[in-house]
Formats: structure tokens, sequence, C-alpha cells
């Protein structure tokens, strides 16, 4: 990164950019505002900076320039710059604009970017009335063109700058709203735990089948380019079933450089996109997803009849979804190197009747490798703590190992944290796959059956904490003591009371 501008400036002024709407329009709806208005003043940056680096060496030879410009990863047409936007800002009709400048930036740009703006209109009445409206985006387009958002390569020098500001925000709006956030953001340090220990390789090919911004995804694919120089030699694929969240991660990919990647938008139970050749489910070497925890409504009406036979083992109930999910992602794993990784809430250890069946072949086909327990507040837009279910196809032993991480973590007002430390000890335990007192079990098949395939993780990892013993003598004696002391204490008391002639 260049001295010359910083991930934390960068990071305040998209933020800042937010006050545009503070007060005016919900949360929920102005990310999607403010985090299109990111990936277009960015885009229109890079253009331009090419295109004058590119007009100071050859000047003279527009028809050169022309043509050295469409090797650019994308292409921007001069109405959808965002310069062109902000000159044009106090004139009516900023919504309209914006938007035929999104819809020609689709256009030019079908094979990454179709569809990806459909699903947000800045010309929308959500946005207030005519003037309101023009008012707000006035002001938006202002906040972007400020010197600290000037995200020129040439200054910023790092693509991960813009990528990492993205994520900030992303991140803050899933702090900050709520209920329904955990739809479309995964915590950072959940995503890394579960990157580390998916252990993507080069050449290997990741899906996450409720992919929300992304950024889990792509946590695998930066453990490849952290172990292989910088390699881009794997592919990401993923479906989203919310149509605004299945543009935050289109653009979220694109802003990261990560263009070997396919992002479909559609419900992964009900209409699974992502298939191979022969009109089948296409396996990976690696599946993680965090997906929405006990859905209600997931599609059990349809499931009898899955011409894809995901649910042979046994049917979800009709109100939790849980399983759906992950018997979903267990039939996309590759024969021989698939394995996933699942975020769940404990119910999916110890529930019964369909699922405690469900529960049972899986363990008895020597699927699952390991049960993860993580502290509770760590998710955005819920309290309860869940569990992270590992899943391998070639298995080394037919064991299951319980790590009970629920205890160590840093704690925060709202949100719990887990730092560095506490990764390192949960992936180092997961990959020794031995017993630690009071934190990890590996538990045989035998067991778990006379557990009647209950995973539920006290059952296996104790950390009952014995009470030191009283010693009773003592504290007799420390009584007896405390208690002459008082009595001296109030002699002392009487004689000042009959000094003052009390």
């Amino acid at each position: 990164m260049s001295e010359q501008i910083k991930q934390d400036e960068v990071n305040k002024a998209v933020w800042a950019a937010c006050d545009t709407f503070r007060g005016t329009v919900d949360a929920g709806v102005y990310k999607d505002y403010v985090l299109t208005m990111l990936f277009l003043k960015y885009i229109s940056d890079v253009w331009q900076d090419h295109y004058d680096g590119y007009q100071e060496q050859y000047g003279d030879e527009p028809e050169l320039i022309a043509e050295l410009m469409t090797n650019e990863r994308f292409v921007l047409p001069p109405s959808a710059n965002f310069y062109a936007l902000f000159e044009a800002r106090h004139e009516p009709g900023n919504g309209e604009r914006i938007d035929k400048a999104l819809h020609a930036i689709e256009d030019a740009n079908v094979g990454k970017l179709r569809d990806v703006f459909q699903d947000i209109s800045f010309n929308a009445n959500k946005l207030g009335e005519e003037k309101q409206k023009n008012d707000i985006l006035r002001h938006l387009l202002e906040d972007f063109a400020k010197p600290e958002l000037d995200m020129r390569p040439s200054r910023i020098g790092n693509l991960d700058v813009i990528g990492n500001a993205y994520e900030y925000l992303i991140r803050r709006f899933a702090a900050d709203s709520g209920r329904g956030a955990g739809e479309f953001y995964t915590p950072p340090e959940v995503s890394e735990l579960m990157a580390e220990i998916m252990d993507m390789a080069e050449g290997e090919e990741a899906c996450d089948p409720t992919c929300g911004s992304g950024s889990l995804l792509m946590k695998c694919g930066r453990r490849v380019q952290a172990k292989f120089g910088g390699s881009k030699k794997y592919a990401l694929y993923g479906q989203e079933s919310i149509g605004s969240t299945w543009a935050l991660a289109k653009m979220n990919m694109f802003l990261h450089g990560e263009d070997n990647h396919r992002i479909e938008w559609g419900d992964t139970i009900r209409n699974p996109k992502l298939l191979d050749g022969d009109d089948r489910l296409k396996h990976f070497d690696v599946v993680v997803a965090n997906p929405p925890f006990s859905l209600k409504k997931w599609g059990h009406d349809t499931a009898e009849n899955d011409r894809f036979a995901r649910f042979r083992r046994g049917l979800p109930p009709k109100t939790k979804g849980d399983y759906a999910f992950i018997l979903h992602m267990i039939e996309t794993m590759k024969p021989k190197t698939g394995r996933m990784a699942v975020v769940a809430p404990h119910g999916v250890l110890f529930r019964g009747a369909s699922e405690g069946k469900v529960r049972q072949k899986l363990i008895e086909e020597n699927l699952l490798d390991a049960v993860i327990g993580l502290p509770e507040k760590l998710f955005y837009g819920t309290g309860i703590p869940a569990c992270i279910l590992i899943f391998r196809k070639n298995k080394t032993d037919d064991n299951v190992l319980f790590i009970d991480a629920s205890r160590e973590f840093k704690s925060g007002k709202n949100q719990n944290q887990l730092e560095e430390e506490h990764l390192k000890k949960i992936v180092d335990t997961y990959r020794t796959r031995e017993a630690v007192d009071k934190y990890a079990y590996l538990a045989s098949p035998d067991e778990i059956a006379e557990n009647d395939y209950n995973l539920n993780i006290p059952r296996y990892v104790d950390t009952f904490e014995e009470e030191e013993e009283i010693d009773l003598v003592a504290v007799r004696a420390e009584r007896l003591k405390l208690k002459a002391e008082l009595a001296k204490l109030e002699d002392k008391m009487d004689g000042y009371l009959k000094e003052l002639g009390y």
C-alpha cells in the first residue's frame, strides 16, 4: 500500500457517506446505495487513471489509446462515468441518470456484471419525493468526490484497499442492522477459521451454496494465495437467494479482483443452479456455508421428490431447514478430496425425530469429522451460540473430534470476538486430533452410538471444574478472630461515645 493513502482513512470516508441517508432512509435500504456508489466510483477512478496514463504516453494517437483501453477488466461507457454524473449533480434527474449509467455498465460488461444492478434503483420513491431524492443523491455524489475517496490505482497502489473498504462497510452494516444481518455476512474471524480448516489448495474449487456477500468464499481463495505465492489457480462458486445480496457478492468479487468465479442467483434448495454438463449437482473440493439458522420455509413441500436425491437419508422437519442445507452440501463434495465446513445452531447436534435419523446415517457413513462449539454472541443478528460441523469424504479414521471453544473469546458489549490466539488453538487442536483436558475429545463410533447419536458437546468434553474444598476448621478460626476484633472495636466505640456525652 502506498504511503499516500491509509485504509482507515478510506473506511472513515465511506462510512461518513452514509450520513447523507441517516434519518431519512433505513440502513437496510441505504447500504445498497452506498455500496453501489463505492463500486461505481472505483471503476470510474480505475478507468480514468489508465486512460490518463495512456494519454500521457500517446497523446496524439486517440485510436491507439482506445485500442489499449479494450484490454481493461471492464468497459466504462463515457456517460456512465462517475465524473459525468458528478458534473450534472445540480440538475434535476440524478436518480434517473445514475440508473441509466448502471444499466449502461451492465450492458457493456454482460459477461461479468449481467443483472447486478437490476435490484437497485436510485430513482426509487423510497428515497423520497423528487426534490428530496435529487438533493440526497447530489450529496452522495459529493461525498464520493472527496479527495479521501480518490481511488485511482496510481494513488492507492493496492486493490486490497478498496476490497477492504467494501468489506468494512458490509461488516458495519451487519453490526448495525440487527436481526437480518446474518443473511449477508459471516464474522471475519469465523470465516478465517473455516478457511484455515478447509485449507484449500492450488487447482481446487470451492463452493458456498448460501454465499451472502461472498466473504467466506473469498477467504478460502485467500488461503491459496497465501500458501502459493499469490496464485490465482482456483475457482469460486456460490449461490444466493436474495437478489440485492447476490449483487453485493458480484461487486465484492469484482472489487477483490476475483475474476475466476461463478455466483448464481436463486434458492439453493428449491432450485440449485450450480450443475455440471450432465445437469447433475456439480462437485467441489471445498464446500463452506453459514446458512440461515432453522429456516422455517425451506422447501419441504418439494423435497420429497427432489430430482437430485439429496434427502435420501431422511427428510428434514418442515419448519427447520438446517439439515436441508447440510444434506445439499454433503451431495456436492467431490468423492475423494471433498470436505466441508458448515455453521449451524446447536439444535442440529441433539434434536430427535427425522433429524436424529439423518445424523445417525451421516455418522454411520463416517462423514462427520469434527464438531466445534463456538462462543455466544459471535454472529450478527443472533446472540445464540453456534457450532461448526466438519465433514470429509476421505477420513483417516472413523472417530469424531469434539472441540469446546465456547469459553475462550474476547468479550464485547454487543458482539464477542475470536482473537488470533483462540483461532490458533482451535486449528491446532483440530489438526493434532487428540484429546485436550476440558477442551477436546476424540470420540469413537461406539461411544457416539451409546449416546444414541446425540452429538451435544458436553456429553463428550467434560468442562466441569471441581470446587475447592472448604477447610471448616480454618473458617471457624477466622470467624472467631474476626469476632474478637469486632468486640474490641465496639468497646472503643463505646468509649468515644461516652467522651462525647452520649
